[in-house]
């Protein structure tokens, strides 16, 4: 199993889903890890409370694109209470903070390893945050935490 998320993941850092700038955004956040280098932007087109599509553009490491990527796949055609859920599915996951059923987020627990990695928790984490300020209609920055 640990094989297959790999290449998952490898998948979707080298071919990124959703990686333009959403001509109908009416919702965007930018966030940057300064210690790494990593920096998203996202695009979110909200029509009466559903994510109708979301994109990113950015820079990264591989953990940053492929988290993001997988989940913009995740949330779009979603509504926002139940994107805002499964960002702090993603969180509990990767932080360890909680034990999460994998079922509840399907292929993203494939980030699950990550915990064991406490530098790479912010690269995994740090589109999910762009998406929260975004969702709440934060725009602007994001500070990496």
């Amino acid at each position: 199993m640990t094989d297959l998320y790999q290449k998952l993941l490898m998948e979707h850092s080298h071919h990124p889903r959703n990686f333009r700038k959403a001509d109908h955004a009416n919702r965007t956040a930018e966030a940057s890890n300064p210690l790494c280098g990593d920096r998203v932007a996202l695009y979110v087109e909200l029509e009466g409370g559903i994510i109708e599509d979301i994109s990113f553009q950015g820079e990264g490491c591989a953990i940053l694109r492929a988290a993001t990527s997988m989940m913009t796949e995740a949330v779009k055609g979603k509504s926002t209470a139940d994107a805002q859920r499964l960002v702090g599915l993603f969180h509990c996951l990767v932080t360890g903070q909680d034990e999460v059923e994998s079922e509840e987020l399907g292929a993203l627990a494939a980030f699950g390893s990550v915990r064991y990695y406490p530098a790479r928790i912010k690269c995994a984490t740090l589109g999910w945050h762009t998406l929260r300020a975004a969702l709440e209609g934060k725009g602007a920055t994001v500070p990496a935490d």
